[in-house]
Order: structure tokens, then C-alpha cells, then sequence
């Protein structure tokens, strides 16, 4: 599947009914060492981001730690389609290893990436990135 199969099948902001299957699809791209195709992996990456659960922030940023190229082409701003705030408690409390490291790179990225963050903006403009009319 590519990106443009995958917006015809669920649309750049999929319904939550979606989710498990898109979080499928992402895990068998992470998965997949011999993918190439980082647009097909970013708009996973972006559909879950626009369902908004923040239970998904790990499995983008397992998409974006994948290689040195998914590290620049998945946005940091992916990681918190539940909001920043709510991202961040929620890796608080799980406090895994992963979950530390991720918690580090947000903080990090705070003062640059998420001054005047609006999930809304970011959405507008993979919408127009991605030639998506609503309608």
C-alpha cells in the first residue's frame, strides 16, 4: 500500500474505528527493514496523529526512531496528536526506558517545536501537503 491508497482508504483524519488497523499497518512498515517508502510511513504516522489517542505516541516514535531518514520526515509534532501537555504526563507515568528517552527528546524540542502548537494547524497543512479538498 502507499500514501495515496491509504487516504483513499481511511482519509487523512480517520475515525477511531480505523486506528487498530492503521496502527497495523505502521508496525508492519516500522517492521519492514527493506521499506522505503518514508511518505507511506509519515501518513500512518499522521492518521494516528489526527485520532488524537495518546496510547499511539509510542508507536510513532518507534516510526520515527526506525533510521536516520524517518528521524527528519516523521515530525516531532507527531508524537502529540493528544496534545503536548497529555503526551508528556502520559510518559511520566509509564516510565519505561522508551518512554524516558521520548519524554527527553520532547522536553528538548519544547522551546522550538511546540511554541504555539495547534494540532488544527498541523492538520491544515498535511491536508494541503497531501492535496486533500474537504468537501
Amino acid at each position: 500500500m502507499n500514501e495515496e491508497k491509504a487516504l483513499q482508504e481511511f482519509s487523512l483524519e480517520p475515525g477511531s474505528r480505523d486506528r487498530e488497523r492503521i496502527r497495523t499497518l505502521l508496525q508492519q512498515e516500522i517492521d519492514n527493514s527493506n521499506a522505503v517508502d518514508n511518505d507511506y510511513l509519515r501518513i500512518l504516522c499522521v492518521m494516528l496523529f489526527a485520532i488524537g489517542q495518546v496510547e499511539d505516541t509510542q508507536l510513532i516514535w518507534q516510526a520515527k526512531r526506525k533510521n536516520q531518514d524517518t528521524r527528519s520526515y516523521v515530525d516531532v509534532q507527531l508524537l502529540c496528536g493528544a496534545g503536548f501537555e497529555e503526551t508528556i504526563i502520559y510518559l511520566e507515568q509509564l516510565g519505561e526506558q522508551q518512554a524516558e528517552e521520548q519524554l527527553q527528546y520532547l522536553k528538548q524540542c519544547e522551546l522550538y517545536d511546540f511554541v504555539d502548537f495547534s494540532k488544527e494547524e498541523w492538520i491544515a497543512q498535511y491536508k494541503q501537503y497531501y492535496g486533500v479538498i474537504e468537501g
